[in-house]
C-alpha cells in the first residue's frame, strides 16, 4: 500500500480528532476559540508526527464578529518564530484548515487560581521578564505585516491605526444591528474621530512583538514560572500598548498598577532597552485611554448578546451593569458629560432585545 499523501494524512487525522470531541477531555472556551485537551493515541499520533499517549490542545475557532485586529492570518506562523526564543510558549504541531494541534502547557490558569484577587510581587517580576523576553524576539523572523502598517517607531501612525480599525472594522460595520443601542447607551457616533483629534505627539518607540492579550485566562502558572498562551492577535507595535492592554486585562489595583509600570520599565532597562520606555509616563495615559474608549463597543455587544431570547429581569439587569460599567470607564476617554442611569440602559437592552433576539445562537465576540 503506497504511503499516504500529506494532505490525505492530514484529512484524516483532522477526522479522527473531531470524532473524538465531545469525549471526556477538559473544554476550555474563550472568546475566540475552542480549546479541546484530547490524549492522542498511536495512530493518530503518527499521522500527526508527534509523540503518542500524552495530551494536545485542539483549538476550533468559534464564529465570531471582528473587534480586534489580527495582522497575521496564521497564529502557527507566529509560534514557530516565537517558540524559537519563548522555550515555555506551546507549539503549533499541525494546521488543520482553520482548526488546529497545539502542545498542552499542564498547569493552572491563573483565572482558576486567582481569578480576581491581587498580583503579588512574584508575579509581576515573571510578567516583566516575559514582555522582556517578547520584545526581544527578532522581529525580521516574524511574518510581514499588513502593506499599510505604520513604519517602525512611527507610534502616532500605529496608534491612529487602531483608532481607524475601531471606527472602520468594529464600530461602522455593527451598526445597522447595534448602532440604536450604541446610541441609546451615550456612545457618541464620532467617538474615534474625536479620540483621535485628541491624542498625538506620541514619543517615538522601537516597534516589538506583541502578545496584546495577556489577561487571566491566557496565562498558565506552572511550578517553575508562567507560560502565555493563545497567540492568535499578536501583533508588530508600540510596547506601550502592549503594557496598557496588560493592565486593564488582568485587573491591577492602581497601587499594582503603579508597580507593575516601574518594574517593566527596570526590567526593559536592564537588558538596555530603555528606549522601549520612552515617554512612558505621557503616553501610557494615552494608551489607557484608547483601551477603555475601543472596548466599549465590544462590551456593549457582548452585553446584548449575551441575552437569551426568553431574558427575564436578571438577564438585563446583570447585562445593564456591564454596559454601566464600560461606560463609567470610558467616561473620560470619551469626554462623556454623563453616562446613563442603569434604568435607561436596561430600557436600551430591551428595545434592542424586542427587535433583534432571535432564536438561533448569538455570535460570540
Amino acid at each position: 500500500m503506497p504511503p499516504l499523501s500529506h494532505g490525505a494524512r492530514w484529512s484524516l487525522a483532522q477526522r479522527r480528532l473531531e470524532r473524538k470531541l465531545g469525549g471526556s477531555g477538559e473544554v476550555f472556551k474563550g472568546h475566540h476559540n475552542t480549546n479541546y485537551v484530547l490524549r492522542v493515541g498511536l495512530v493518530l499520533a503518527l499521522l500527526l508526527g508527534v509523540m503518542p499517549f500524552v495530551r494536545y490542545k485542539y483549538r476550533v475557532p468559534l464564529k465570531t464578529v471582528e473587534v480586534v485586529p489580527r495582522i497575521w492570518p496564521r497564529e502557527a506562523d507566529v509560534l514557530e518564530v516565537v517558540c524559537r526564543y519563548l522555550r515555555e510558549v506551546p507549539r503549533c504541531f499541525a494546521v488543520l484548515g482553520d482548526r488546529s494541534v497545539h502542545r498542552y502547557r499542564r498547569g493552572k490558569p491563573l483565572s482558576v487560581r486567582n481569578p480576581d484577587g491581587g498580583i503579588d510581587e512574584k508575579l509581576m517580576r515573571e510578567f516583566a521578564a516575559f514582555f522582556v523576553r517578547t520584545a526581544k524576539v527578532p522581529v525580521e523572523e516574524l511574518p510581514p505585516p499588513p502593506e499599510d502598517w505604520p513604519a517602525n517607531g512611527d507610534s502616532d501612525g500605529f496608534l491612529h491605526w487602531l483608532v481607524d480599525f475601531t471606527e472602520q472594522r468594529v464600530h461602522q460595520p455593527n451598526r445597522r444591528r447595534f448602532g440604536q443601542l450604541f446610541d441609546a447607551v451615550g456612545i457618541p457616533r464620532d467617538a474615534m474621530a474625536t479620540f483621535k483629534e485628541n491624542h498625538r505627539d506620541l514619543a517615538p518607540r522601537p516597534f516589538v512583538l506583541l502578545h496584546t492579550d495577556v489577561h487571566r485566562a491566557n496565562v498558565v502558572v506552572r511550578r517553575h514560572g508562567i507560560s502565555v498562551i493563545d497567540w492568535e492577535l499578536a501583533i508588530y507595535g508600540d510596547p506601550l500598548h502592549e503594557l496598557a492592554t496588560h493592565i486593564v486585562r488582568i485587573g491591577y489595583t492602581k497601587a499594582e498598577q503603579q508597580r507593575f509600570v516601574s518594574l517593566w520599565a527596570e526590567a526593559l532597562q536592564e537588558v538596555d532597552r530603555g528606549k522601549l520606555t520612552a515617554g512612558l509616563h505621557k503616553d501610557l495615559g494615552t494608551y489607557l485611554a484608547f483601551e477603555y474608549a475601543q472596548s466599549v463597543f465590544t462590551d456593549v455587544m457582548r452585553a446584548a448578546l449575551s441575552l437569551p431570547v426568553d431574558a427575564g429581569e436578571q438577564h438585563f439587569l446583570a447585562a445593564g451593569e456591564r454596559v454601566s460599567l464600560a461606560m463609567e470607564r470610558a467616561r473620560e476617554s470619551l469626554k462623556l458629560d454623563d453616562v446613563p442611569v442603569p434604568e435607561k440602559l436596561v430600557q436600551a437592552l430591551r428595545e434592542w432585545h424586542s427587535l433583534f433576539a432571535t432564536p438561533t445562537p448569538a455570535i460570540v465576540l
